[in-house]
């Protein structure tokens, strides 16, 4: 299967081309580093390009201040990863090894340098997405998350981490680990603990808080008027992303949870043109994320759009959770779907402790060793039973039909019934959850009556579609179910136009939507042509 980014072991060295080199000379200064010297520090934000010239530069271990990794950076090499496009900050610290000379090249001079010489792009973008990899392969981060085995805020921070594609180190409490770095930090260690290099321990965690220490937090008011707005960070808002960039506009993407939307919680696509082999959702997405920051698109995760109103001007002006405001030209509609709370006893109660709207590796360790359920009839369902019969003893599908044929793919469906770790069960309805601070066990009702109680540690409820389209309310039309109402249901020229002139949507969340991933994209990458041809009606105005 197809992976975030080429693999940094098996790459062949290749230094700049002379001529790029040349290139990021006219735009930096030279600057020298004796040996030892602390040339970023954890939490230190890439506001610059640095190449290395002379000389040889470490990665630190922020806990013993021993080198860190056997291999090092020397002349013609670079320093940074993918964080330094959005504006990231370290996750480890660099030192120098001996005395070393280098280019300092200023960030935002840097991403323009980078725009007009796409080769150069090209080379840079590669390196720094395999470093990523490296680094959430190999768990090499100063980023600790402490307590996710016990504690339910603790796995919301590791959700949000793992499908933004964050590293990080999972510790479990009362490990040797856990108490090592106790000690090191002198911090107590024995309850949930968020922990960002030697000493910053993260009060009152939230995903939020994370995204901030590690530089994702946008000061938003610096740009007051983006061109377009992108609400959802889904496959349909990334791709809309990379074509506003690509166009030239200004464009802001805002997501509450992660880049990815609902397809970044599939563990597997294999139907999606260009890749045999399948990639998971939030691998798709996140190459499509780095693709857009590359011409110039800003993300910000994890932020909640609440309402968006029209100025006199033509403006819209849209309202985030912490009462920051930017305004846009236009604004896209791609918040998509959330899969549906069932009607369930204790089902609140239990998730994040047991019940799941996602199926990635972090929520597959719950049920290793014992028996899952996936309720749900859509190629989402089926391919989550899928992966997590791998760790699983057994994983129970219930689906409330006779029948999967005109729900799910039939590549799909043939795997399922197949695979003897994985049971089907037609006509069949989640009935009831039990169990203490934990889910324990399930039990599910037949259409004839008959119930079985089945002992699980994860039930995955992936069934459903419900709009996220609460913050619109008085913008645009929706129809009796919620999604957004466009083309010819409005009296709009453009099947992808709301009622609003300068608001469209596009994926899951417009009504009478294709809900594949492939029909997302196109979506996302046509409706650029309208924006723009609004966008520049506004400036003339």
């Amino acid at each position: 299967m197809e992976s975030l980014a080429a693999d940094l072991k098996t790459m062949v060295r290749t230094p700049l081309a002379e001529a790029h080199v040349e290139a990021i000379r006219t735009i930096s200064k030279e600057q020298t580093f004796s040996s030892g010297d602390m040339v970023a520090k954890v939490g230190d934000p890439m506001e610059h390009f640095i190449y290395i010239l002379d000389g040889e530069i470490e990665v630190v271990d922020p806990w013993t201040g021993e080198r860190y990794l056997p291999n090092t950076l020397g002349p013609t090499q670079f320093m940074g990863e993918i964080a330094f496009l959005n504006g990231g900050s370290f996750s480890l610290p660099m030192r120098a090894a001996q005395d070393t000379r280098v280019l300092c090249a200023p960030r935002e001079d840097m991403l323009d340098l980078m725009a007009r010489i796409p080769e150069m792009s090209d080379h840079i973008i590669t390196v720094f997405s395999a470093r990523r990899r490296r680094q959430i392969e190999e768990n090499d981060s100063s980023l600790k998350l402490i307590g996710a085995d016990v504690d339910r805020n603790i796995r919301d921070i590791e959700a949000f981490a793992t499908r933004n594609r964050i590293p990080f180190q999972s510790v479990p409490i009362g490990s040797d680990e856990a108490g090592e770095i106790g000690l090191t930090c002198n911090v107590a260690v024995d309850g949930p603990r968020v922990i960002f290099g030697k000493d910053r321990v993260i009060e009152d965690p939230t995903p939020a808080k994370v995204a901030q220490a590690l530089g994702l937090g946008l000061q938003l008011c610096d740009e007051t008027v983006v061109d377009v707005l992108i609400v959802g960070g889904g496959p349909a808002g990334v791709a809309a992303a990379v074509y506003a960039g690509a166009e030239g506009l200004s464009a802001l993407v805002v997501d509450d949870i992660a880049i990815g939307g609902q397809a970044g919680t599939s563990s597997r696509i294999e139907n999606y043109m260009g890749f045999p082999t399948g990639i998971s959702g939030a691998d798709l997405c996140w190459r499509g994320e780095v693709q857009a920051m590359k011409f110039g698109t800003r993300f910000a995760v994890p932020r909640r759009v609440t309402s968006v109103n029209k100025r006199e001007d033509g403006l819209f002006c849209a309202m985030l959770d912490e009462e920051d405001e930017v305004c846009a030209r236009a604004v896209i509609v791609a918040t998509g779907v959330q899969y549906r709370r069932l009607p369930i006893d204790r089902l609140e109660e239990f998730e994040g402790a047991g019940v799941y709207y996602a199926a990635t590796d972090m929520e597959a360790r719950y049920c290793r060793n014992t028996e899952a359920i996936v309720i749900g009839g859509g190629n989402s369902a089926g391919q989550a039973a899928m992966f997590l019969s791998r760790s699983a003893k057994h994983v129970h599908v219930l689906v409330r039909g006779a029948s999967l044929a005109s729900s799910m793919s039939d590549y799909l469906l043939g795997r399922l019934e197949a695979d003897p770790a994985i049971t089907i069960h037609y006509n069949t309805e989640l009935n009831a959850l039990e169990g203490e601070e934990t889910l324990s066990s399930a039990t599910i009702r037949r259409a004839d009556g008959a119930e079985q109680r089945i002992a699980c540690g994860a039930v995955f409820v992936m069934v459903g579609a419900a709009p996220n389209t609460g913050w619109l309310e008085g913008l645009v039309e929706l129809d009796d179910k919620g999604f957004v109402k466009t083309g010819g249901d409005v009296g709009a020229a453009s099947s992808l136009s709301t009622s609003q002139p300068g608001v469209f949507a596009v994926g899951d969340v417009r009504a009478g939507s294709v809900k594949r991933v492939a029909s997302a994209v196109g979506e996302g990458s046509v409706v650029m042509s309208r924006v723009w041809e609004h966008v520049e009606a506004s400036r003339e105005t």
